[in-house]
């Protein structure tokens, strides 16, 4: 068997058991890039060496396989590669003044620590010092956006306890204060401002859900009265409807980008949605569904005169009526 195969079977076994819910072929073919056949092979492999496995049955007869909770305590071990990620995940949250996240996750390191047999990890930490040394977290320059931790910590709470909450809210532009009852969705980290995703509990606005800057909520209490969140609200797709933060209806967007700055362009993800054309002249073309019009302007701004808007073809004319 090949030295990387055995890896991915190891991997395999270790998903298996922390997915509760068990892990299917398609999951297997995803998370590796392999074909199905490939996928099954894969699964008989474990399904001998771990005759513990469970299978179950879901909808249209679909299989999941699950390893016990504990099969693998004895088998499973950290590498320092994967002691510096959790390091330099800390540092990215604390950067970002996220300093909850952070202690949340570094208590996540400390554990994972704890669980490292004195002799193994006295052989991993030169290396986890090296790669320390040599992958040092580059600090944000510039403007940070400040996050109230007792704000962020009373909206989970709120949350989790499906609880309305109160708040006293300044206004971005004119500065006054109003205080809104809330029903909270969400939290909604950006590059600009970090939101409350939240509904009017009295139902304004057709009960549409809207954008709250967390640094601009100044006072914040959890109220006794609860509601619930649709079943049919997905923070990931109402994300995924904007270039950005900025809600509002997606439309059809297309970007071409000079031969120039090709290569950089390919190493972006503009929006999950994205396809992107290399075209015969070493042109980049990138079409996404999206909305968030100001967003994508500020964005666009920072390639000069590398990209031209394609679609929608009224771009150019809207920022000339601004003016």
């Amino acid at each position: 068997m090949a030295y990387e195969r055995a890896y991915d079977l190891f991997d395999l076994a270790i998903l298996m058991q922390s997915n509760r819910e068990g892990v299917s072929l398609q999951d297997i073919c995803e998370r590796f890039g392999v074909a199905r056949r490939t996928a099954e092979r894969m699964r008989d492999t474990i399904l001998i060496q771990f005759p513990q496995t469970v299978e179950t049955v879901g909808e249209k007869n679909s299989k999941r396989w699950h390893i016990p909770q504990g099969t693998l305590k004895d088998f499973i071990q950290f590498s320092a590669e994967e002691l510096s990620s959790l390091e330099i995940a800390v540092e990215t949250l604390k950067n970002q003044n996220l300093f909850e996240k952070a202690q949340c996750l570094e208590k996540v390191l400390n554990k994972v620590r704890a669980n490292i047999k004195d002799s193994t990890l006295r052989k991993i930490e030169p290396d986890l010092e090296v790669i320390l040394e040599v992958e040092e977290f580059a600090h944000k320059v510039g403007p940070q956006i400040e996050v109230d931790q007792n704000v962020l910590r009373a909206i989970r709470e709120a949350i989790l306890s499906f609880k309305q909450i109160e708040i006293e809210y300044e206004a971005k532009f004119s500065g006054k204060i109003h205080t809104y009852t809330l029903n909270p969705y969400g939290i909604l980290y950006g590059d600009r401002n970090h939101y409350l995703l939240a509904v009017h509990s009295d139902g304004y606005d057709n009960g549409t859900v809207r954008n709250f800057i967390l640094s601009n909520i100044k006072t914040i209490n959890i109220l006794e009265e609860l509601y619930e969140i649709p079943s049919d609200f997905n923070i990931k797709e109402y994300a995924s409807r904007s270039f950005g933060i900025f809600q509002e209806e997606p439309f059809d967007v297309e970007w071409l980008f000079s031969a120039t700055v090709a290569k950089e362009v390919k190493r972006y993800l503009f929006h999950p949605t994205q396809k992107m054309i290399e075209n015969p002249d070493g042109t980049i073309t990138v079409k996404f569904h999206a909305g968030g019009r100001l967003e994508m302007d500020w964005h666009l701004y920072t390639w000069g005169d590398n990209v031209k808007v394609i679609k929608p073809t009224d771009w150019y004319d809207k920022k000339e009526n601004k003016k």
